[in-house]
């Protein structure tokens, strides 16, 4: 990597990521472009429906790479994240060992060479023959690499957060009956966090940074403008402006990209030309999704409605 080239791959990443549908900022690409070339895992915080899981959707298509997704929840273990034995093939394999333990012992010396045969049965009990990869070790796994994506990691607790260390330090991973497992390709790794809890600092140490906001207006309507074309300019501008009025209210959920995505698309089914009040109340519950925000909101709707049709003029 050289600086002459920074600039002109950040801009590629940013034009690719346009085609696919996503929409983003220089320092979104910028923070790509740092993980690829570093081959740092990326923590993505930010409000939820702003995009983070669908930057790893991006980055996977646009780098023609698997995407490996582990959804975490209270509770997850390296069971469900990592691997787990093929129990069933290793009973079988019992049955087989069992019939065939008087031919596996004929001909030994002694009770020391009869162990040693015995051992050797043992390392091929636990061998990759037998285990079920889930998605950390399928990524490590797979051949040319793929984009891991772990999510709503704040989700899970404070002991899969230290579980995940090894892997973000080195890419690889310890199974006690193997020893350690390398990644054959390194992953691109993508961490989210809704930051319903901190994040650790051992863990964040071992990451980039990323922070995704919601978009300003001008960002917001470049979005719409790719995921909903249908919708004309002018009732693109106004549902932007209302939504972004919207978010500056004191409400228990704030619409995010998704939401006005989803509303974008509601107008548009419903052959809407232009705001109205009624309209925007009869269709408030797809942005909302408390309905004491609803009932908070609506003594605001004719105001909020009269201010996004005059912003979008």
């Amino acid at each position: 990597m050289n600086n002459t080239d920074a600039p002109e791959a950040i801009g590629a990443i940013q034009q690719g990521f346009e085609r696919s549908g996503y929409i983003c900022n220089s320092q979104i690409a910028t923070s790509i472009f740092l993980a690829e070339r570093l081959q740092k895992p990326l923590l993505v915080e930010g409000p939820p429906g702003v995009g983070k899981t669908e930057l790893a959707k991006a980055t996977a298509e646009l780098l023609g790479k698997p995407l490996i997704r582990l959804q975490c929840y209270e509770g997850l273990d390296e069971a469900k994240a990592l691997y787990e034995w093929k129990y069933g093939k290793q009973l079988l394999y019992t049955q087989v060992l069992k019939e065939k333990l008087g031919d596996l012992m004929a001909g030994a010396k002694g009770l020391k060479e009869s162990i040693t045969r015995l051992h050797e049965f043992d390392d091929t009990f636990f061998n990759e023959e037998f285990l079920e990869p889930r998605p950390l070790l399928k990524a490590l796994w797979q051949p040319g690499g793929a984009v891991l994506l772990i999510d709503e990691l704040d989700k899970s607790d404070d002991e899969f957060e230290a579980f995940l260390l090894e892997l973000l330090s080195d890419y690889q991973i310890s199974i006690p009956e193997l020893g350690t497992i390398k990644a054959r390709t390194t992953p691109i790794v993508f961490l989210t966090s809704n930051n319903t809890r901190e994040i650790g600092d051992a863990l964040k140490r071992r990451c980039l940074h990323l922070y995704i906001p919601f978009p300003d207006t001008a960002l917001e309507q470049r979005i719409i403008r790719a995921r909903v074309p249908e919708v004309e300019e002018r009732l693109r501008n106004q549902l932007v402006a209302f939504v972004q009025g919207l978010r500056g209210l004191d409400l228990k959920k704030l619409p995010a990209v998704s939401e006005t995505i989803d509303w974008a698309r509601t107008l548009v089914l419903l052959h809407a030309r232009e705001l109205d009040a009624d309209l925007v109340r009869s269709t408030l519950n797809v942005l909302l999704k408390f309905q004491d925000d609803i009932e908070n909101v609506d003594s605001e709707i004719n105001a909020l409605t009269t201010k996004a049709l005059q912003v979008a003029q």
